[in-house]
């Protein structure tokens, strides 16, 4: 699943729940199933960051890439 899929799926679920219409069995089914949706996206959001680098310019022109580092 991409992490679009399954954050639309988070909101659907989420909506669900506030409506208050589904029974218990249903309600812990569907957060299970969003807890699961949401560990999923944060590795995947985990992964995409490990995986970005910036690209930067030395002053002699010349380029090189850097892990990217959080401020």
């Amino acid at each position: 699943m991409k992490f679009e899929e399954a954050l639309k799926r988070i909101e659907e679920i989420v909506k669900r729940l506030e409506e208050g219409e589904v029974d218990l069995e249903e309600s812990i089914a569907l957060f299970e199933e969003g807890m699961r949706l949401v560990k999923m996206c944060e590795r995947m959001l985990e992964e995409a960051e490990r995986k970005i680098e910036v690209l930067t310019v030395e002053e002699d022109g010349t380029k090189r890439l850097e892990p990217f580092e959080e401020d």
